[in-house]
């Protein structure tokens, strides 16, 4: 059995945000890794873009990025000399994608600017990383730091409330033993 707790974040006055941590259901509450990890959040990402395009964004180990993708048959596009951006993958390729890399802390991003691409942002996270994401994500549905070695993913959004999120995830976790909380 697993734990999504899924609630607001205050990141200060000028960022909305929304946290998810997924951890074992025992009073340890490790974050959760591996395929089981990987199966999750791979649901969960599109669940919350909905209709709405979404991308990955990558800028570290870009060689090994690169490298997954064509061995995997995974488009991607290069953004900027140090940034690589993988556009809303099918769900199979999406859960090896982030089996392969949830030790590496990525972004993502939903939105029109996602499938246009965003060349500020773009370049940005190149030099900032995912702190790019804090002066852009109002132009987006969100933007999304991926932490998922230590179990979290935050989403920067405007449009998006935690209630949301979880009326969102719930119907695509049905059957995987998670218990979808909004913490007191």
């Amino acid at each position: 059995m697993y734990l999504l707790d899924i609630e607001p974040l205050d990141l200060g006055e000028d960022v909305r945000a929304v946290g998810l941590d997924l951890t074992e259901a025992d009073e340890n509450r490790e974050p959760v890794r591996g395929p089981d990890a990987a199966r999750i959040w791979s649901r969960v990402l599109p669940a919350v873009a909905g209709p709405e395009p979404w991308v990955l964004d990558f800028f570290s180990h870009l060689e090994r990025v690169r490298d997954f993708c064509d061995r995997h048959g995974i488009a991607y596009r290069v953004a900027s000399q140090r940034s690589i951006v993988i556009p809303a993958p099918e769900a199979s390729a999406l859960e090896s994608l982030l089996e392969r890399f949830q030790g590496e802390t990525f972004g993502a991003r939903a939105g029109a600017l996602a499938s246009a691409g965003d060349p500020g942002v773009e370049g940005e996270l190149a030099r900032h990383g995912v702190d790019a994401y804090h002066a852009a994500f109002g132009n987006y549905f969100f933007c999304a730091v991926c932490g998922f070695e230590d179990g979290s993913l935050v989403l920067l959004s405007r449009k998006l409330w935690a209630s949301e999120v979880i009326r969102r995830v719930r119907p695509v976790l049905k059957g995987l033993d998670v218990e979808i909380r909004l913490p007191s």
